[in-house]
């Protein structure tokens, strides 16, 4: 997990699927933890997210990072 960051903003999770409702429950499971959703679309855009994570796991753990850190969006 991304531990407790001490950010400018939520980190964020992306969200995709192709059933709405659940991507709602999901969302709101994930908004109780302090971490914003951004729909990503629809599930053909999973394959997408997954280097997100494995880049997260590796500088965390591979490259000393720590878990202690999370991705954010920047909105200009």
């Amino acid at each position: 997990m991304m531990g407790h960051p001490q950010l400018p903003s939520a980190p964020v999770m992306f969200v995709c699927g192709d059933d709405d409702a659940v991507k709602r429950v999901t969302a709101d499971l994930v908004t109780q933890l302090g971490i914003e959703t951004v729909d990503a679309g629809d599930l053909t855009l999973a394959r997408l997210l997954e280097p997100s994570a494995l880049i997260w796991i590796h500088l965390a753990l591979r490259r000393g990072f720590g878990t202690n850190w999370a991705f954010g969006l920047v909105r200009g």
